[in-house]
């Protein structure tokens, strides 16, 4: 994998959110350190290439993460400050609260 360590800006997450993580016994950080080096985690084809795209003109990027032992979707939203790359803040929150 290639490690991009894009800015991730602000960082928040929902409340829905930390408890689904918690109760799967998953480390926000560790999604967080995934969505930031490229792993856009269980998205379609034409989704990870829109994320890739976004990487070069600064749009936002998406990431989902099955949560184990669950039937829910963790997603992990990074929105973009403009078009020259900046990132404002990354939200992680349940697929449902979007």
């Amino acid at each position: 994998m290639t490690i991009l360590n894009f800015s991730l800006g602000q960082c928040v997450a929902t409340p829905g959110a930390l408890e689904a993580l918690q109760v799967a016994g998953v480390s926000p950080l560790d999604l967080l350190s995934r969505h930031s080096q490229g792993d856009w985690g269980d998205l379609s084809q034409e989704d990870k290439e829109a994320n890739n795209q976004a990487l070069e003109d600064g749009s936002r990027i998406l990431s989902a993460y099955e949560l184990p032992g669950q039937d829910q979707k963790v997603w992990i939203i990074t929105e973009a400050v403009g078009d020259n790359g900046q990132r404002a803040s990354t939200c992680v929150l349940m697929a449902d609260e979007y």
